[in-house]
């Protein structure tokens, strides 16, 4: 591929960083324009109830799209795409049709004259390309820095250069494929893969019926020819030709989808990126001047109603599952891969850019407030994605993933048009619902380990169970409680557990967030429990010398519990191991609590140090102190009166890194002061200003010089105050 063309993952299209707010220039207000009018009610009273059209269910009568059928009710590709009878009305001719809604289709072609003006070398470039290769082979191109190893597996191949021939302006070329003039070979090592594109991209997919009955003509035939690329000017068919050359919808956009979710069946790993790069396909269009911003929605359109048609179609089932056997032998083969998203503000930057991309420039014109139809056989999109959640839970990350209404032509009875594949490939929008999963660590994949980016609102409660894990990353607003049977829960935000309860029966919560996790309500940890809270310490940032019961830290500690604590279990605390003896840190807040922890767990804590736990009424502190030792036995004394005395007896530390909860003493005065296992323990060193042998073994050894700097930790985004040296 040329150099500076996007590639799909590890980076946002450039065509939708560069534009943004731009592109206001050209949008369609609220205030102008007809409104779709809302499709009738449903059936079935439940949100995800699919809704016939007039042409019935697409995935069941896609095969209607032929020549012999030209009507909105005989054609499934005409009918879905029947928003667009609102705006434009077809006549005879392809130049006799009439602008129902000139407000939008005057700003639809305007939109192509000013990406004309801004588009850059690179930008014309990648749009070439994407006109002149296959389709399916520039479809690779999602799977981002393992496209080269797919192509070479499925022996794909192209004859278009990465370079634009300098007369391309007045030459076509056309891409002849690989050697055996395919853009890819079925009989190759990764054939299957080949066999499913070809699959999704075969009988009754085309877009020529719909572009022949919409006959809406292209931007250069509304404008001029200044909206074309040079490097295209050749393919720019004469007007006589016209009446079998409509732009609406976007034959190449079509095509991108389907070939990019017949990879995605097969490549989940990669499902983010692929209708990326799928959306970027089909901008490129806009930016060749051969087709308008409505053109390339309905193309994405008819091609996602494509896709899903076919993959639910039983004659695919065999070509699914040797393509997936086949690509996830090997997708093992080329090591441990990068994840999709290298952060939560990469996923949220992109999914913005996604979801601006595919309303090309358009603001809603009708009604926004409208819920979401999930079409029929829709989730069949996210099976391989979201394996370990069933039909109907899919179909909940359809409906609650999707765009707002009132778009234009994107309103259709059934659904397709408002479908975001990007955000519902990245878990729930809302829990409309009690939502229940089960995470398999033995499964493998997404059912071992997955993540939810989305920000998910509703009533509806979360319950974990199983033996993987589960990562919530959004700001998340659920109110119905969050539940662990088993596996691990993540919290990778201050709010990934939502407004509700939180109970851990088995299983473990971890936080991970770079703030105090919130628990809005009561929080409930069984002795099965594990809590996992992580800290962070500065390397090299030593405070003053001071007694830690004056430190000031932050007092919400890694969790923060507006309700009741019923404690329990084993609490793990990362980041902690290089704390110095005489730290206390604060780990949990609440409002009241009940019950401790059984044991305290400090990963890498060297042996010269113990962890334990102080509870006080409305917070549990994590402290580290010296590690008990005993004496070493010496020889005894010689009966000679001539013989030197012994030297004092050398001390071993001691190896731990767990503490029994149980172990701190919370009464001072039930500790043996001759006993320095009782004396470490006997929380001397507590914000209850008790006194001890350690506190006044570390005041002789500040006044001798010898003490160390004490470190109060700190939270990431929640710097405790300086102590101040001891006077």
């Amino acid at each position: 591929m040329t150099a500076g063309l996007p590639t799909a993952r590890h980076r946002i299209p450039h065509h939708h960083v560069r534009r943004g707010v731009a592109l206001a220039l050209t949008t369609v207000l609220a205030t102008g324009g007809a409104a779709v009018a809302a499709a009738a009610a449903p059936s079935d009273a439940s949100p995800i109830a699919p809704r016939e059209a007039a042409y019935g269910f697409f995935v069941d009568a896609y095969s209607g799209n032929t020549a012999a059928n030209m009507t909105v009710e005989s054609n499934p590709a005409i009918g879905v795409l029947a928003g667009m009878l609102d705006l434009w009305q077809p006549r005879a001719t392809w130049d006799t049709g009439v602008k129902l809604d000139a407000d939008v289709l005057d700003a639809n072609i305007a939109r192509n004259v000013q990406i004309a003006a801004d588009r850059t070398e690179a930008e014309s470039i990648y749009a070439y390309l994407i006109d002149r290769r296959n389709q399916s082979y520039s479809a690779i191109d999602g799977l981002g820095e393992n496209a080269a190893a797919f192509r070479a597996a499925m022996q794909a191949g192209t004859t278009i250069p990465d370079e634009v021939p300098a007369d391309a302006s007045t030459v076509v070329y056309n891409d002849l494929g690989n050697a055996n003039g395919q853009w890819a070979d079925t009989t190759a090592p990764l054939g299957s893969l080949v066999r499913l594109v070809n699959t999704v991209r075969g009988d009754f997919t085309t877009s020529n019926n719909a572009k022949n009955f919409y006959s809406y003509p292209r931007p250069f035939r509304w404008v001029d020819d200044s909206v074309l690329i040079p490097s295209l000017l050749p393919r720019r068919s004469p007007d006589s030709q016209a009446a079998t050359d409509g732009g609406f919808p976007s034959g190449h956009t079509n095509a991108a989808f389907m070939a990019s979710l017949a990879l995605a069946d097969a490549v989940p790993s990669d499902y983010s990126s692929l209708v990326e790069n799928a959306a970027a396909m089909g901008h490129s269009r806009i930016v060749a001047g051969f087709h308008s911003s409505l053109d390339v929605i309905s193309g994405r359109m008819l091609g996602t109603a494509l896709a899903a048609a076919v993959l639910n179609n039983p004659a695919s089932a065999d070509v699914r599952t040797q393509a997936h056997a086949d690509t996830d032998a090997f997708v093992a083969t080329l090591g441990d891969q990068a994840p999709e998203f290298a952060s939560q503000a990469e996923y949220e930057a992109r999914a913005a850019a996604y979801e601006q991309g595919i309303v090309e420039g358009f603001a809603p014109i009708g009604d926004t407030t409208v819920p979401a139809v999930v079409p029929k056989g829709a989730e069949v999109l996210l099976e391989t994605r979201l394996p370990y959640l069933d039909a109907d839970q899919r179909r909940w990350v359809l409906q609650s993933t999707a765009l707002p209404s009132g778009y234009p032509v994107m309103d259709d009875v059934e659904g397709w048009g408002r479908l975001n594949l990007f955000a519902a490939a990245n878990g729930f929008g809302a829990f409309d619902t009690d939502v229940a999963v089960t995470m398999s660590a033995e499964a493998g994949g997404f059912s071992a380990a997955d993540t939810w980016r989305n920000d998910i609102a509703g009533s509806g409660s979360l319950t974990l169970s199983g033996t993987g894990v589960l990562t919530l990353a959004g700001a998340n607003s659920y109110t119905g409680g969050t539940y662990v049977d088993g596996g691990n829960l993540v919290a990778e935000s201050a709010t990934a557990l939502g407004g509700g309860d939180v109970t851990v029966s088995d299983g473990e919560l971890a936080e991970t967030s770079t703030s105090p996790l919130h628990v809005a309500g009561d929080l409930a940890l069984t002795s099965e429990a594990g809590l996992r809270l992580t800290l962070e310490v500065p390397a090299a940032d030593p405070a003053p010398a001071a007694d830690i019961a004056a430190a000031a830290v932050d007092a919400s500690g890694a969790l923060a519990v507006d309700g009741a604590a019923s404690l329990g279990g084993t609490l793990t605390v990362d980041g902690a191991a290089d704390l110095p003896v005489g730290t206390e840190v604060p780990l949990v807040s609440f409002a009241a609590s009940t019950g401790t922890f059984s044991d305290v767990v400090v990963p890498g804590l060297p042996a010269d140090r113990v962890a334990e736990l102080r509870y006080a009424a409305d917070g549990v502190t994590l402290a580290i102190v010296a590690a008990a030792v005993e004496p070493t036995p010496t020889a005894e004394p010689s009966a000679s009166p001539t013989q030197a005395p012994t030297q004092a007896p050398t001390q071993q530390p001691t190896s731990t890194a767990t503490a029994s909860a149980g172990a701190v003493a919370t009464d001072p005065a039930a500790a043996d002061p001759a006993d320095p296992t009782t004396a470490a323990a006997s929380g001397s060193l507590a914000s209850t200003g008790a006194s001890g042998m350690p506190a006044l073994l570390l005041s002789a050894l500040v006044a001798l010089g010898l003490g160390s700097a004490l470190l109060t930790a700190r939270r990431r985004r929640s710097q405790a105050a300086p102590t101040t040296p001891s006077s």
